[in-house]
């Protein structure tokens, strides 16, 4: 287990790599990072589909800047955890719990033995959905969820019935290990700037694409008929009637304007069925929200600072600081 080290993009220093173990077996990679001085708690920074460690650096520094240890993993499939399937470049999922047994290893194996509470999700699109289906699974660690852009349901012809139903369809042939109908190896970010649907900001960009150019080994291309399958099957469950009612840590979710990824009006819609919840949706954004422009960013870093650590750790921080 490691993490890739570059002089464009450096690893935050203090880190601390390890391994956990899924119930079923699973490996992932996974690290940690502690700040200096007092330590006003642990983010729990949970990426979205296709991501890796490497590219949160630049947000892990900026959480240990606030105070915060940061714990953070690669998802089973992606990144440098174990890969399901032989081809390392269809991101595939065998079923939508498999991502409570990803959370379970982590919060299990590094979180407590760790990382200090209070303990803050902040969590980005399929791994926003995954935290909230996690705490609508019953789970109480997390004091408080920011989710970024979650993936409550997809934009376009991908969030269609038709694209539904022909996932189901085709999962049920036994096609679920082929790539979606036109998808390929080649990863989203790796792809032309211009007319993308990730950001607007071409540096972060940029970057994200180096570092898969310098190491290709932590990319996944398009997604299997049996990820969109179990994606589907998510996002059902976190929209079935009662499931959000179950959900007893407050929450922030944060929509981008323009996205066209996932649809902000059904993260709006799910924000109006939590008993303890916000929206903010940021206009000008698109579905990478931490990877977006720095006017952009400031103004989701002012909504975390106002609601992740709430009224009593920011006057235990102010004592602290003397």
């Amino acid at each position: 287990m490691e993490l890739i080290d570059t002089p464009a993009n450096p690893c935050p220093p203090g880190v601390k790599v390890v391994g956990v173990r899924a119930r079923d077996g699973v490996e992932l990679r996974a690290a940690v990072w502690r700040p200096e001085g007092f330590q006003r708690g642990t983010v729990a920074l949970v990426q979205g589909r296709a991501e890796f460690i490497e590219k949160y650096y630049e947000v892990i520094g900026e959480l240990l800047a606030r105070g915060f240890v940061v714990a953070a993993f690669d998802w089973r499939g992606q990144g440098l955890s174990q890969r399901l399937l032989r081809n390392r470049a269809r991101g595939h999922l065998r079923r939508s719990t498999d991502f409570r047994l990803d959370l379970d290893a982590f919060v299990s194996q590094l979180l407590t033995p760790e990382c200090p509470k209070p303990w803050f999700a902040l969590a980005h699109s399929m791994g926003a959905a995954a935290v909230l289906d996690y705490a609508g699974a019953g789970d109480a660690s997390f004091a408080r969820i920011v989710g970024i852009a979650p993936m409550l349901g997809l934009c376009g012809f991908a969030g269609s019935n038709l694209a539904r139903n022909t996932a189901g369809a085709f999962s049920a042939l036994g096609l679920r290990r082929l790539f979606i109908p036109g998808g390929g190896a080649r990863a989203l970010a790796q792809k032309p700037f211009a007319g993308n649907i990730l950001t607007s900001d071409p540096r972060r960009y940029r970057r994200a694409a180096q570092i898969l150019d310098l190491s290709p080994a932590l990319g996944i291309g398009d997604p299997t008929i049996g990820w969109a399958h179990e994606a589907f099957l998510l996002m059902e469950r976190l929209g079935s009637r009662d499931f959000a009612a179950g959900i007893k840590v407050p929450a922030l979710l944060v929509a981008a304007g323009g996205d066209r990824l996932v649809s902000t009006p059904a993260i709006e819609r799910f924000t109006k069925k939590l008993k303890i919840a916000d929206c903010l949706v940021l206009t000008d954004a698109r579905h990478e929200i931490l990877m977006e422009r720095d006017e952009i960013r400031a103004k989701f870093w002012a909504a975390f600072d106002a609601f992740a650590p709430g009224e009593p750790f920011l006057h235990e921080a102010a004592t602290a600081a003397g």
